[in-house]
């Protein structure tokens, strides 16, 4: 009697304990994420100097934030290796440090646009990517196995949440203040909150096994996770090329559709974006991971996918007939949470495949996928709207890339029901 009471209380322990990291890391995420304010940023840098701005033209404001999702991928990669050595919270706790000093330069330099490039691009970059990778890899570690999606969908709902909060603030200092004291002021906010809630981002004990949620349904558990890879182990499988090139075609779409949210809505429905919209896609973007990650524990990634690339293609084929603001909105609606789905459900996919103990650099190696699709269908979608001066050829092509997709993930579903039957 003694002996269950006492394990009783060491399980609750453990959830009490597994639920102050995912609180953690939802929080630190919320705090780190500017990715998306910088169209707010953007658009006053564009201002002539008599209005406020700092008169740059669209490829100088344009750098900083090709820049920020390289190293962003970059700091995923060498932030993972760290902290599979170290630790989560020193990782943490620097990359929280970086993305408000990496702000805080940019309002120091002020009106430079190398200076900011490096300073905003670079270093806020590699912070997002450190404290990115070492909250979600920590937090994984705390829960069972069966409920991946659940967790890398909270930890990453809080980075697609934060651009409703960093949204209003942005465009509140940047209408009180010049861009200088924008910078300078959201800089030494961020420092401040991220380290200190890094504090409590810590991995499990050794020897620690999580405690099984009631009623679970382990679906995504029935893959080969009891097999930790090695990085280099990981890339000589067939697995991790399929994973990865998904991820890249995935995402990319996504990002094209929100670095150009302005341009969309006032060309097809001369609808005035600012703040708004750029919240409301960030709600739908934090519902879509949670939704997907969430999903896919009960159902399994692989048959998410398949679910999620088809909603996306469909939107992308009938996007160009989106001619009001309420069909903007509803098309946007879908991309946000499509594009958040993908993003948890590919971090639990990733530990299914190859395991937890080298998460984090594993996970860093595949999220170079990110940095990929940050520029192969952005760039595609550039140079056409400059030919076409519409996006409409765009859709199409991204709707081709859905399909291509959708074969890309058949091929995967098959390659692992494969592993399956072998274990």
């Amino acid at each position: 009697m003694d002996k269950t009471i006492g394990q009783l209380m060491t399980d609750q322990e453990k959830q009490k304990k597994a639920i102050i990291v995912l609180l953690a890391g939802v929080f630190f995420n919320l705090t780190i994420q500017v990715l998306y304010v910088w169209s707010l940023l953007r658009a006053k840098m564009l201002r002539p100097v008599a209005d406020g701005g700092w008169g740059w033209e669209a490829t100088q404001a344009g750098l900083p934030f090709t820049l920020v999702l390289v190293f962003f991928s970059i700091g995923v990669f060498i932030g993972g290796r760290v902290q599979d050595k170290i630790g989560p919270r020193p990782v943490a706790s620097v990359g929280g440090a970086f993305v408000g000093l990496g702000l805080v330069i940019s309002g120091l330099l002020g009106n430079n646009p190398m200076g900011v490039a490096i300073s905003f691009g670079v270093i806020t970059g590699l912070g997002i990517g450190w404290g990115y990778t070492s909250v979600l890899a920590a937090a994984l570690k705390w829960f069972h196995p069966s409920r991946k999606g659940f967790v890398s969908g909270m930890v990453l709902g809080g980075f697609g949440l934060a651009s409703v909060h960093f949204a209003p603030i942005t465009s509140t200092l940047l209408g009180n203040f010049d861009i200088e004291r924008t910078f300078l002021f959201l800089g030494t906010a961020i420092a401040i909150l991220s380290v200190l809630i890094a504090q409590f981002v810590k991995n499990p004990p050794a020897g620690y096994i999580p405690p099984q949620a009631k009623n679970a349904k382990p679906a995504a558990a029935k893959v080969n996770a009891p097999i930790d890879f090695t990085y280099t182990e990981m890339v000589k499988t067939k697995r991790f090329y399929l994973i990865f090139v998904l991820f890249a075609f995935s995402c990319s779409i996504g990002l094209m559709m929100i670095g150009n949210i302005a341009v969309i809505a006032d060309r097809q429905a001369s609808f005035g974006v600012g703040a708004f919209l750029v919240a409301y896609v960030a709600i739908m973007n934090a519902a879509g991971r949670i939704i997907g990650g969430m999903t896919s524990d009960k159902i399994g990634r692989e048959n998410t996918l398949f679910i999620v690339i088809t909603l996306q293609m469909i939107n992308m084929l009938v996007f160009r007939y989106y001619g009001s603001t309420a069909l903007i909105i509803l098309g946007f609606t879908f991309v946000g949470l499509c594009f958040g789905a993908f993003l948890a459900i590919f971090p639990a996919l990733t530990a299914d495949q190859f395991g937890l103990k080298n998460y984090g650099v594993n996970y860093g190696i595949v999220y170079f996928a990110y940095a990929i699709g940050g520029i192969l269908a952005p760039l595609t979608a550039d140079i056409l709207f400059q030919a076409q001066g519409s996006f409409y050829t765009v859709y199409l092509i991204c709707a081709a890339m859905m399909v291509m997709a959708i074969c890309i993930n058949f091929l995967l579903k098959r390659e692992i029901t494969s592993l399956r039957r072998c274990l």
